[in-house]
């Protein structure tokens, strides 16, 4: 490395934001201060090089305030279209005070004198960022230390533990182990890469696909940091819809993966299915008897030919390799269920959470029981759920049973008071829907056979036969309705209708 002139550091920089002893051991905070300056140099001289570290570097990886300033000030200029040099930058460091204590404007030009070649900048890049990570590490670890000490009644350590994971994994995600203002600058550039994917699709789909046309185009997908709720009383299908999208998301993930569409790119994702009320081999039972459009009841009780069994091994290999995790851990906690997506998405990439069901994850366990801690408690479960979508930037989509208020009404169409311990779940869903299958309560009002009653139930049972409606109550960032779907119940398959006869009522929400 290119010697640099004797520039006074240590005496411009705070001691504890550079060096720090320990007294027993004189172990020094991790930083390079010479591969600070020989990045920012190369940079200087060659504005190409900052094209090699800006997707992983962030101004506060570099250790020197100073050296923050300039790179973020390059950044900034080249952004526009300018030239970071010495000369340009003058103006903006001449009153610099991080900057006067080791030279002031001129500490520019020494650093672009003094510069190495472009080629080693993306080595320096990572150097001190791993020096950055280091000493984010060391706060994590202190932080452990420090909470395991403390005798706090409120907080367990199996609440420590999860909450360490949760600081470590963003720190190996995203390089820091907190959150922060962002300016509006990074928040637009994102949104424009969301429009910009919906642009590509025909604006026809903007988050992750569930697999139905219809309701692709009412909700535009799955979106990141979303938190939807599937609602709906016991038969009405609520786990057959929620394990389609979830066959229908990884599916198109396996699919894309094959074509070479990336990983950002692909309308697919890496799922994971929480089931906490069905075994995970009858959920994939349910899974396979769809695909191979085979009765779930024959398969369950083995009434299969051999060519029924042949189509359904043949099936089964064609899934194998399908980005479907089911976890079927009975009573899980919210911490847990957070713990273990975060794990997923690290060892996977993790693209889609489904709960099912939300009433049967537990909280942390603090406040004892009764209906009011009840409601505390779903309260605390679906504000973690709405945290995993952000955190890990997915779509949740979480299952919920509704009250019997539903079964005292004539009409049984769900509505959002419908949802057990309702507050906090409306409040918290960026979308809440229902599945509602008119032909289920139908059936259980039959008249006397041979009345004309029951004639009249028979053609209306003919209207209704196969007829299920995914209704949208509550769409934060789009419109309400309802949609028309088919539902095969001898193989739990929704579908959509055929075009002309899908209705499809528009209303703003």
């Amino acid at each position: 490395m290119t010697d640099f002139p004797d520039i006074p550091f240590d005496d411009s920089i705070p001691d504890d934001n550079v060096v720090a002893y320990d007294d027993s051991s004189f172990r020094q905070i991790p930083h390079n201060l010479e591969a600070e300056q020989a990045l920012l140099g190369a940079i200087l001289v060659n504005n190409d090089a900052l094209e090699r570290v800006q997707d992983f570097l962030t101004p506060d990886h570099f250790i020197n305030p100073a050296h923050q300033n300039i790179y973020q000030a390059c950044l900034k200029l080249i952004e526009k279209g300018l030239i970071a040099s010495p000369v340009t930058l003058k103006p903006y460091f001449e009153n610099e005070e991080s900057l006067a204590e080791i030279g002031g404007a001129e500490y520019l030009a020494r650093l672009a004198t003094a510069a190495v070649t472009i080629i080693n900048t993306a080595e320096y890049g990572q150097i001190i960022q791993q020096m950055a990570l280091k000493r984010e590490l060391i706060t994590v670890g202190t932080d452990i230390v420090n909470g395991a000490y403390e005798h706090d009644v409120d907080k367990t350590a199996q609440d420590q533990i999860e909450d360490a994971e949760k600081h470590l994994y963003s720190l190996a995600e995203q390089g820091t182990s907190e959150g922060g203002f962002k300016d509006f600058a990074a928040s637009s550039s994102a949104a424009v890469k969301n429009i910009e994917r919906a642009f590509k699709r025909g604006g026809k789909l903007a988050g992750k696909t569930t697999g139905f046309d219809s309701i692709n185009r009412k909700i535009g997908g799955l979106h990141n940091s979303d938190l939807m709720i599937i609602a709906g009383r016991p038969a009405m299908g609520k786990t057959a819809l929620a394990t389609n999208i979830a066959f229908n998301t990884a599916k198109a993930y396996r699919d894309d993966m094959e074509l070479g569409i990336s990983h950002e790119d692909t309308k697919g994702a890496v799922v994971a299915f929480f089931s906490l009320e069905m075994a995970a081999d009858q959920l994939a039972a349910r899974i396979l008897a769809e695909q191979a459009n085979l009765s779930s009841q024959d398969l369950r009780q083995g009434k299969l030919t051999q060519e029924q069994f042949n189509k359904l091994a043949r099936t089964a290999q064609d899934l194998e390799e399908l980005p479907l995790f089911i976890d079927d851990t009975a009573s899980l906690s919210i911490g847990a269920l957070r713990t273990r997506a975060r794990r997923l998405k690290r060892q996977h990439g993790l693209g889609l959470v489904i709960v099912d069901y939300l009433q049967l994850l537990s909280g942390s366990g603090r406040g004892g029981r009764g209906p009011e801690n009840r409601v505390q408690e779903v309260s605390e479960i679906t504000r973690g759920l709405k945290g995993l979508a952000k955190e890990l930037s997915i779509p949740v989509i979480a299952l919920s049973q509704l009250s019997r208020n539903v079964e005292a009404r004539d009409n049984k169409r769900p509505l959002l008071s419908d949802l057990r311990e309702s507050g906090s779940i409306e409040q918290d869903a960026d979308m809440v829907t229902f599945v509602y299958r008119p032909e289920y309560y139908h059936n259980l009002i039959q008249p006397d056979e041979g009345t004309p009653e029951h004639i009249d139930w028979l053609v209306k049972g003919e209207e209704l036969y196969g007829r299920a409606e995914f209704i949208i109550a509550k769409q934060r960032h789009g419109p309400t309705g309802k949609i028309d779907l088919m539902f095969e119940a001898s193989i739990t398959k929704f579908s959509d209708l055929p075009e002309s006869d899908s209705r499809l009522p528009e209303q703003n929400s």
